[in-house]
């Protein structure tokens, strides 16, 4: 081959962005622009977001950057960067506001379909798996970074919990890029579909109600003590607050870097066999540290810190994750994957079923069962959307069921992973 034609090979191999920091630039005007025209009253916009969320795009368009060859996903380090340290403060921040006492308080019907919900997630993926493995054999027996297994446990760490918890289980469980970005696609595009479900359901929830014979007094009662909640801790931020926050997240990250470059070297000399429950890998201990310090943080007056809008900067954090995970997606691939959107179809009835026949064998109302179910497989993005659609007063219960997702969803995801890997 002549120097020439290496020359050309190499310029359309060439992506046009190769500066991190200009990429970086790139994805956080992106981010602004779908924030800003989610947030738009004009009537366009109002429709378009009415069909495509808008944490689709933030996967979307960063994914559009890497197919076109504008930038190279693969070889950038910002996904790095995001994983190993917007991702632990991401997970403390969104934590330390869960209030456990005051989930308790909703009763024991919200926190059974609560748990309905993450039991559906956890079963629902090995039982998909093994229906659709029982015509194509070859999902099974596969046992690199692109085996469906290791792909699942991303899906379910985002259907308990949350993308920081998604993130989470594909460091855990070593899943190879390709085989994230198909299951990226799967988890939104079947997600938004049950989402829509609750969301009509919600339209005709009195009615729902009415047929079941729930009990719905509770949470008028409720919107009562949230609104009264809101008004008593909510406050403007101050530059002091901001920097508590950043301190709180990036303190925790650090000490959780510190505490796995401890322990995990420490099994891996003293019990070798405990690689299977993932006990070798830095990024699990980390993840779990910043977790468990975060729920403990919850208890104590940093929980405060709630009010001035922890849980704001750390969706901002887990953002800018979406958008570097999106940088490393190929959308050209979604198509060539068509069994791994029938497991994930299978999975969420699964999981449907399951919350519908518990809520009706309780009692329960329709709300209940709805919030239950979105703060598990959406998390704090979309589960104040279902509950405000029954009140939106409403929306902060979402939001607080959903932080507690996140608060289980690293554990659970990861034990759903351990079914999923011994059934391979």
């Amino acid at each position: 081959m002549s120097t020439q034609n290496l020359t050309d090979q190499a310029l359309v191999h060439t992506p046009l962005f190769t500066n991190d920091a200009t990429v970086m630039g790139i994805l956080a005007i992106l981010l602004g622009l779908v924030f800003y025209t989610a947030n738009s009253q004009a009537s366009f916009w109002r429709k378009f977001y009415m069909f495509v969320p808008s944490v689709l795009l933030c996967y979307f368009l960063p994914s559009l950057l890497n197919t076109f060859g504008l930038i190279d996903g693969e070889n950038s380090q910002l996904y790095y960067v995001a994983s190993r340290y917007l991702l632990p403060a991401c997970l403390v921040l969104l934590t330390i506001s869960v209030d456990l006492k005051a989930i308790a308080k909703l009763g024991s019907k919200a926190i059974i379909l609560f748990f309905t919900g993450t039991l559906g997630i956890v079963i629902g993926g090995p039982i998909a798996l093994l229906v659709v493995a029982s015509f194509f054999p070859e999902l099974l027996g596969v046992d690199g970074p692109n085996a469906v297994w290791r792909g699942m446990t991303t899906v379910a760490g985002s259907w308990i919990g949350g993308s920081a918890n998604q993130v989470a289980m594909k460091e855990i469980y070593g899943a190879g890029d390709q085989m994230f970005s198909a299951m990226v696609t799967v988890d939104i595009i079947v997600a938004n579909l049950w989402m829509a479900v609750l969301l009509i359901m919600a339209a005709n929830a009195k009615a729902i109600d009415a047929k079941t014979g729930a009990d719905t007094s509770a949470i008028d009662e409720l919107k009562e003590k949230v609104k009264s909640f809101e008004a008593k801790h909510s406050r403007i931020p101050s530059l002091n607050d901001i920097m508590l926050i950043v301190a709180v997240g990036l303190g925790v990250t650090g000490f959780a870097h510190m505490f796995a470059d401890t322990i995990a070297p420490y099994f891996v000399e003293h019990f070798p066999e405990s690689q299977k429950f993932s006990f070798h890998s830095k990024f699990f201990w980390m993840i779990v540290f910043a977790s468990t310090v975060g729920v403990a943080l919850s208890f104590t007056k940093v929980r405060q810190l709630e009010g001035a809008g922890a849980s704001k900067i750390g969706s901002a954090f887990l953002y800018i994750l979406i958008a570097t995970i999106g940088m490393k997606m190929d959308v050209t691939m979604i198509a060539d994957q068509p069994l791994f959107f029938v497991i994930g179809a299978i999975w969420m009835l699964i999981h449907a079923s399951l919350m519908l026949i518990v809520a009706k064998l309780i009692k329960a109302p329709l709300f209940y069962m709805a919030v239950g179910s979105q703060a598990n497989v959406g998390g704090a993005a979309s589960a104040p959307i279902v509950a405000s659609a029954f009140h939106p007063s409403l929306a902060p219960v979402a939001v607080m069921l959903a932080v507690f997702g996140y608060t289980v969803g690293t554990y659970m995801a990861w034990f759903c992973g351990q079914i999923l890997q011994s059934i391979n």
